[in-house]
């Protein structure tokens, strides 16, 4: 291993490094040392390890080039030295971690996912063009030592990687973790070294994709992150750097690779190019706190610029939407111009950036603005407001030792807010943004009245926090207050200090364990379970307790109509809002939800109560179940045949808890039924409940038409001459509410269609999606609206992928889109029942512009798939008739609680 040692190389540093070379599982590693660095520290290493650390040329046929602090993973030599072998790859690269800032945690680079994610070998850089438009080669590979002297000339290091990839003939990519302990990346110091390799890279690339990904590359990782560091600068440190790099970075900013930019990223690395260091702050900010407004905004011809100064188009921030944000929404950036003690009382002036049109006319008569406390209710009345060309300026002199009362021991910390309002509507609370040397060291602070007397605390200091915001702390700066805190801490320490932590960390440790699942689960099997049963109650769950609605909701409400009294249990995940009132609510796996669980008759639900509880001997489960299948389920999924036996045994369990299990049509006997193991006896052919409400909502149309609307249009302001969308797509990823990653472009849906359509868009319930702002009426997040069927009745046109809910939608004979770009993809992946494209009930598109030509001359053309529309609804919809809630009840209630 050639281990490079620059001047001033730290010894541990160096030491490290060594060490993980000699702790190597392969035998005759050794390290070498060059550089101007070895010095006395380096020839006492080599005179330690005579055998395996040396200085000068490296001898061994592979050599893995390192830097002093980086640490070889145990197995790395071994696993680089078996993929050159068995490859016969010039050079051969893996994964490297960096160090977090406190050297506490490691992180790897997100595209190292697609590059490492499997053994392979690639003879031509484009296969794997992150090898060469990413640092990838900064660390982590090894290269024949012969091959590799006459590439570069015997120079290995970071600046080398690129030549080497471009000269091999090929390259093996190994998944296996090579090199830890990288530097913790310094933006601000590293961009001149990242700009003379940038440059050096464009000289050697010769490939315009290549190019154009490295540029692109480069403004991401290096200029970007360069960009946000100017936040935490002082002044004249902030125009020092600016100057310094605007000239650096002359060339490299500008083309496509700027424009791919999100718009406030490609503001911030545009402004750091002009040398702009204000600007750079501010946009620092805006990056930081997302949504924010920093500048005033300028308007022209429809569309929307960073600011006066800054109209090309580079600075375009159409896209962001600000021209459609309502005042509540509204979250300006506040920053503080003086903070000083002043007579008793601590006068903090600031500046509010707005746009031009938020506070013109009478909206500027109805402002109103007071100085508060994030949190708590304390509020004084800004002195002074006055517009200017760019928002606003203002003046509070708040009286601190009169307003706040704190305790004095345990809350010591307030962070001060401005409150305004436009024509009675308030903004969101606007924390006070303060540069570093906005507050200097020396500043006086000012006397405080805690409750618990002065002795506590008596002053309250100001201070900029780690988020850039104005701060006050309660301190203790006067003797009798001094003296107080010294004598605590000197009592703390008598009556030992440590044992009081090691009691309250024990107590601690057993208050999660009698509330973790673990224990939960134990209690239930072994205990709870063997509860009488209470007679008549029945627990209902819908999607796991993320709503009220779906089957066990149309199973609720006519079990309700049909007996009143009916003791009923509804379970939800973390908010009951929406939930009904006239029911007992319990949290999801609270000891409330599992004594519900344990007692009740009845469980009804659409998903599956917690695998890990068993069913009471006296209770009978009905699984409504969510939907029919498209996708593979069950035994039948891909992933189910590598499972292992416990994991297997597991979902037997789940399933074999069902009493009652409903399907909708043959389809789903086929495929559910089967896939799941459940027996014919359990089954109900009687449809869903939830879609009685579509089929009733079908027969309406027919008799009296569409209009009116269902209320739920109202509610969401939808007036009746827009056509109503819902794009509802399928489940791609994993539990935990994860981001979902919408195929569907939004914004450019309602520039497109915002006139004349509104796009209601209905997240996945284990997903959530953020949208971008659009025009008041084009686009509504219904993500969160407790039951798709009120969804369904509402929507003119269904754009889905594959998702179940086509199934659904089909009972109510409108047009069906389906929109997959992934289709083949997905159904390779998954697995599939049938070739949706050959028994869609809609077309089936791939593109943006197919789907808006579609969805365009949607009247014209649905009359073409009516027929199949309507093939497909009664082939999976088939026990779907409009009483399957009342047969359900009819069927197993009536029998049992003799309503």
């Amino acid at each position: 291993m050639v281990v490079a040692c620059p001047a001033g190389t730290h010894p541990a540093r160096l030491r490290a490094t060594v060490d993980s070379v000699l702790d190597q599982t392969l035998a005759r590693s050794e390290a070498v040392l060059t550089g101007d660095g070895v010095g006395e520290h380096g020839a006492a290493l080599a005179a330690d390890h005579p055998h395996r650390v040396g200085t000068g040329a490296p001898r061994g046929t592979y050599v893995v080039p390192l830097a002093p602090g980086e640490l070889l993973e145990r197995n790395a030599c071994r696993n680089l030295y078996a993929a050159a072998r068995r490859t016969g790859a010039d050079l051969v690269a893996g994964r490297w971690t960096r160090s977090a800032g406190d050297g506490s945690a490691r992180s790897a680079p997100g595209w190292q996912a697609d590059l490492y994610g499997r053994s392979r070998v690639v003879t031509d850089p484009a296969d794997a063009p992150e090898l060469v438009t990413r640092d990838a080669l900064d660390a982590g590979f090894g290269v024949r030592r012969a091959w590799a002297h006459g590439v570069a000339g015997g120079v290995l290091g970071a600046r080398s990687g690129l030549a080497l990839a471009l000269a091999a003939s090929r390259i093996a990519l190994v998944p296996n973790l090579v090199v830890t302990g990288r530097a913790a990346p310094d933006p601000l110091r590293e961009l001149p070294a990242a700009v003379a390799a940038q440059r050096h890279a464009l000289s050697l690339l010769t490939d315009p994709r290549l190019r154009a990904a490295r540029a692109h590359a480069f403004l991401l990782d290096q200029v970007l992150p360069c960009a946000r560091a100017f936040l935490g600068l002082c002044r004249d440190e902030r125009h020092q750097l600016a100057a310094e790099y605007a000239p650096l970075l002359d060339g490299l900013v500008d083309g496509d690779a700027l424009h791919a930019l999100p718009p406030v990223e490609r503001v911030a690395v545009s402004l750091l190019a002009d040398g702009d260091a204000d600007g750079v702050r501010d946009a620092a900010y805006a990056l930081a706190r997302p949504g924010t407004v920093v500048t005033a905004p300028l308007r022209r011809d429809g569309r929307v610029y960073w600011s006066a100064e800054r109209t090309g188009a580079a600075y375009d921030i159409t896209e962001l939407g600000l021209q459609h944000l309502d005042v509540s929404a509204l979250v300006p950036l506040n920053r503080v111009t003086r903070c000083a003690p002043e007579g008793g009382r601590l006068v903090v002036e600031g500046a509010v950036a707005l746009p031009p049109d938020v506070l013109n006319g009478e909206r500027a008569a109805a402002l109103t603005a007071e100085f508060g406390f994030t949190g708590g209710r304390a509020t004084v009345p800004v002195d002074d407001v006055r517009l200017t060309a760019d928002g606003l300026v203002w003046r509070a002199a708040v009286p601190l030792g009169a307003v706040l009362r704190p305790r004095g021991i345990g809350d010591r910390d307030r962070e001060p807010c401005l409150l305004l309002a436009v024509d009675g509507v308030r903004l969101p609370p606007l924390p006070l943004y303060t540069e570093p040397d906005a507050l200097p060291a020396d500043t006086a602070g000012l006397p405080a009245r805690p409750r618990l007397t002065r002795l506590t605390a008596d002053t309250w200091q100001p201070r900029s926090t780690a988020s850039h915001h104005l701060a006050l702390s309660l301190t203790a700066r006067g003797l009798p207050a001094r003296a107080a805190n010294s004598l605590a801490t000197q009592a703390r320490r008598l009556l030992s200090h440590r044992r009081v932590d090691r009691v309250r960390h024990a107590l601690r440790e057993v208050y999660r364990a009698l509330h973790s699942r673990r224990t939960k689960t134990r209690v239930y099997r072994h205990l709870l379970r063997r509860l009488p049963v209470s007679r008549g109650t029945v627990v209902f769950e819908s999607h796991m307790g993320t709503c009220y609605g779906d089957s066990p909701r149309a199973v609720h409400e006519e079990l309700l109509a049909r007996r009143r009294g009916a003791r009923v249990v509804w379970s939800y995940a973390d908010d009951p809002t929406g939930f009904p009132k006239d029911a007992k609510l319990v949290r999801r796996w609270s000891w409330r939800y599992l004594w519900a669980l344990a007692r009740a008759e009845w469980w009804v639900d659409n998903q599956g109560f917690p695998h890990a509880l068993d069913k009471p001997r006296h209770t009978t489960y009905l699984q409504t179940w969510h939907g029919s299948a498209y996708k593979r389920m069950g035994h039948d999924e891909i992933r189910h045949k590598t499972q292992n036996a416990p994991q297997r045994e597991q979902l037997a369990r789940a399933v074999g808890r069902f009493d009652k299990f409903l399907v909708r049509s043959e389809h789903d006997v086929n495929t559910l039924a089967r896939a799941y193991r459940i027996p014919e006896e359990r089954l109900m052919r009687i449809g869903y409940p939830r879609n009685d409400r579509l089929v009733e909502a079908r027969g309406r149309d027919e008799r009296e038409g569409r209009f009116p609307r269902p209320a739920l249009a109202a509610a969401l302001g939808i007036p009746d001459h827009r056509t109503i969308v819902l794009y509802a797509p399928t489940f791609r990823g994993a539990p935990g509410g994860k981001q979902a990653q919408l195929l569907l472009d939004v914004r450019e849906f309602a520039e497109r269609f915002g006139d004349t359509h509104t796009l209601l868009v209905r997240a996945h319930y284990m997903e959530t999606a953020t949208l971008p702002v659009t025009a008041p009426g084009a686009v509504v997040d219904v993500s969160r609206h407790h039951d798709v069927s009120e969804l369904l009745c509402l929507a003119d046109v269904l754009v889905t992928d594959y998702s179940s809910i086509m199934f659904d939608y089909a009972l109510l004979d409108r047009p069906i889109v389906h929109f997959a770009p992934d289709l083949d993809t997905y159904a390779a992946e998954r697995g599939s029942y049938f070739d949706l494209r050959a028994r869609a009930g809609g077309p089936v598109v791939d593109t943006q512009d197919a789907l808006h030509r579609t969805l365009a001359g949607i009247k014209e053309s649905d009359a073409d798939w009516q027929e199949a529309r309507r093939a497909f609804a009664a082939e999976f919809g088939r026990y779907d008739d409009g009483g399957a809630a009342r047969a359900v009840v009819d069927a197993l209630f009536t029998r049992r609680t003799g309503s």
